[in-house]
């Protein structure tokens, strides 16, 4: 079987193996696949493996030998899945991989803002403890996070994680969430959206980007936040506008912004957040830890071996 991998870099960019993939057959390996090159890669293949690389209706019709995409990532939106389904070709997707490590990552920021210990720890090596009148010196409030209320727009698998982390930190937990009460561990409240904006010292977004959730969070749901709240965002940047929250930070309208994705990757240098006020912005790499790299790898190539043996199939989007 011929497989092609268009862009294997960000999954491993070398402190990884391949072997459970190359093992499966006549295995081509591309760092990265510009939009002008997939078609002459792809030819011939009968699976591809993507990340982001985007294969279109336009491409897959193209691509008569092609049986199997295997999306190295949790969101499938990369691949025309209805021209897949119209071609035969099974597409399959590695969900929930990443789920510890975002959890991680939405207390990475948390704790930046409210602590803001590299900031501290810059101005100590700066001289400023040693010349300070006393034994302690803060340049930015020091704000502790029991008792707070942490609002979770969305309670999968990494909802989920954040709302068990955040109880062990003695918050309160409110969520927007279909799950009933009843179907909730003990200490987090399912509320309307109106009720976490307007409740929630920290918002936490975990929903998939839908026609309904696109720029959920705008000048209209940023009007009903408290003017102390902290906004994470480790799910999709179009579930920002992303001028309305700039304008938001910078008026001091709320407190503070962590984000790990933004709505164009990489952003553009005159996306308003850049600058922002209080906002700090980490480059989508919440996923992106060794173990959970690792985990992908490992349901990857399991993906693709089950298809070529024609085993249970799991992860099949379609």
């Amino acid at each position: 079987m011929k497989i092609v991998v268009l862009d294997g870099f960000a999954l491993n960019p070398g402190d990884l193996s391949w072997d459970a993939v190359k093992a499966l057959g006549d295995v081509t390996i591309y760092d990265r696949t510009a939009p002008d090159e997939v078609l002459s890669r792809a030819q011939g293949a009968q699976a591809l493996l993507t990340n982001k690389t985007l294969l279109p209706a336009t491409l897959i019709n193209q691509l008569p030998d092609l049986k199997y995409i295997g999306v190295m990532a949790t969101g499938y939106n990369v691949v025309d899945t209805k021209a897949a389904a119209q071609n035969g070709i099974i597409v399959t997707n590695v969900p929930a991989y990443s789920t510890d490590s975002v959890a991680q990552m939405v207390f990475a920021h948390i704790l930046n803002i409210t602590n803001q210990v590299r900031f501290h720890a810059d101005e100590v090596r700066a001289g400023k403890w040693c010349r300070c009148a006393d034994f302690t010196f803060s340049d930015t409030p020091q704000i502790e996070i029991a008792g707070k209320t942490i609002g979770l727009v969305g309670l999968g698998h990494t909802g989920m994680a954040v709302a068990k982390i955040a109880l062990a930190f003695g918050m309160n937990v409110l969520a927007v969430t279909s799950k009933k009460q009843d179907a909730l561990p003990s200490g987090i409240t399912p509320v309307s959206y109106d009720r976490l904006f307007g409740e929630s010292d920290i918002i936490s977004l975990h929903c998939p980007l839908t026609p309904d959730t696109h720029e959920l969070i705008n000048s209209g749901s940023i009007g009903k936040m408290k003017p102390t709240a902290i906004l994470i965002n480790t799910g999709r940047g179009p579930l920002i506008c992303e001028k309305d929250l700039a304008d938001a930070l910078n008026s001091g309208r709320i407190y503070a912004a962590g984000l790990d994705v933004l709505s164009v990757e990489p952003p553009t240098p005159d996306n308003p957040l850049l600058s922002a006020t209080n906002c700090y912005i980490t480059p989508h790499i919440a996923w992106a830890t060794h173990e959970a790299r690792q985990r992908l790898m490992t349901v990857v190539a399991q993906n693709l071996h089950d298809f070529i043996q024609g085993d249970d199939l799991h992860n099949v989007v379609i």
